[in-house]
């Protein structure tokens, strides 16, 4: 059976299910998430499952589990509105900023460029906020939640856990010059990509309980920023640096495997299904590869065109500077040249492109039916996974450079400040249209 069969198939179960479900919200989950085995759910593709590792309290992360998919198992509404926003970012660092992530106790976490952690609730009140950093770009990352505590890095290099309930900081590690990706949490260890100067790089293996560092390895010759992805089906730890190049690792023994150059900075991070790890660059490509041996599959140039590593301006060509989200066998990417991809998993081949009003930046979301995307031009754009056609757009102030995040009746996402503005970026809700 083929992925778009079984998307078909799956689509028109989920349709004779919703006519004995009359009442449902537009919003409403199905079973569990992508990578069920970590706490974060799965996609009900068997093919896609790690095969190995118990239930190890995680319940949520960045990307949506260990691969980085960016899939959410959920359905969202033909219009939305906006229930509330609330102030987050002020800093103009041209990183993506910090994506709002939902705990097990109902609250929405964000780290923002201010060096502050905030739990907000359903409502938009503020249950506690707490500030872990006085760097002036603050945290760009994700915080990783697992059993009561949650973990973010810091530009001055700092990772931190705090308690979930009130935001007490239980520890503090410097861990090098920045701590810009977000954590990977598993069995009790974190994994962080660490820049250094002049540049370079490293990544650490970290205890999640006292913030030691079990273990680290000073391979990558620029700063990563790209959060790590593990693939334990097929044994893999990876994520890409500066440098260009996409760095894979034995896992969970961490001996160093193999590296490919993308030609441009791998900035973001990469998605792992089905065996390939897609891999968006700077170069204006987003590119296939086996996670085993690091071949290449395929690439995928975007209509800007090629970039150089070297250029100082990739967004007046292609550079990719997103991460992608990937499902049933396909791809969705969004590119410095203001257009939004679908991608052939398998093959490489564009599906269809949409362009918005700006940059595409930041992570793309895939849900059952849509692709959810942010844009320089301050606008979280809903688009239809068959066509790519517009279902909605929602406006703010500030560009859209984080993963929005769906729950079961609400889309969260955040913005960077407005430039030439002292105004702050904002974080919103956005619930179905009356």
């Amino acid at each position: 059976m083929t992925e778009r069969t079984r998307r078909d198939w799956l689509r028109a179960l989920g349709a004779a299910s919703a006519a004995g479900l009359a009442g449902c919200s537009a919003f409403d989950a199905g079973g569990p998430a992508e990578d069920d085995t970590s706490g974060n759910g799965g996609s009900g593709d068997s093919s896609d499952r790690p095969t190995t590792g118990p239930d190890d309290g995680v319940k949520t992360q960045f990307r949506q589990g260990l691969r980085n998919t960016g899939y959410v198992d959920a359905a969202i509404p033909e219009a939305v509105e906006t229930a509330w926003e609330l102030p987050a970012n002020r800093g103009d660092h041209s990183a993506s900023k910090g994506s709002p992530i939902e705990a097990p106790n109902g609250a929405v976490v964000l780290a923002d460029d201010t060096g502050r952690v905030q739990s907000i609730a359903p409502d938009g009140s503020v249950n506690w906020a707490t500030s872990i950093s006085d760097d002036d770009r603050g945290s760009h990352g994700t915080p990783a939640i697992a059993d009561g505590s949650l973990y973010v890095g810091t530009y001055d290099g700092v990772v931190s856990a705090l308690a979930l309930d009130d935001g007490e900081i239980l520890w503090q590690n410097k861990v090098g010059g920045s701590a810009a990706a977000s954590p990977t949490y598993l069995d009790g260890k974190l994994y962080v990509a660490v820049e250094h100067a002049p540049p370079n790089g490293s990544f650490v293996k970290m205890d999640a309980e006292s913030g030691e560092i079990d273990e680290r390895d000073r391979r990558p010759t620029d700063h990563p920023h790209s959060t790590v992805a593990i693939d334990r089906e097929h044994g893999r730890l990876i994520f890409g640096s500066n440098d260009g190049h996409c760095y894979a690792w034995s896992f969970p023994e961490l001996e160093r495997e193999w590296a490919y150059d993308t030609g441009g900075d791998v900035k973001l991070p990469l998605a792992i299904s089905e065996g390939i790890a897609v891999v968006p660059s700077w170069a204006g490509t987003v590119t296939g590869l086996d996670v085993e041996d690091g071949s290449k599959l395929w690439e995928f140039e975007t209509e800007g065109g090629e970039t150089s590593k070297d250029d100082p301006d990739p967004g007046s060509t292609g550079g990719v500077m997103c991460a992608p989200a990937v499902h049933d066998g396909e791809v969705y990417v969004g590119s410095h040249d203001s257009n939004a991809y679908a991608i052939d998993l398998e093959t490489g081949e564009k599906l269809w492109s949409t362009p918005t009003g700006g940059w595409i930046t930041g992570s793309a979301v895939a849900t059952n039916d849509h692709v959810l995307v942010g844009s320089y031009d301050a606008k979280l754009y809903a688009l239809d996974r068959d066509d790519g056609s517009v279902t909605w757009t929602a406006g703010g102030r500030g560009d859209v450079t984080s993963a929005p995040f769906v729950t079961d009746d609400a889309i969260y996402y955040a913005e960077r400040a407005p430039e030439g503005s002292d105004e702050p970026g904002m974080c919103y809700k956005l619930v179905a249209s009356e």
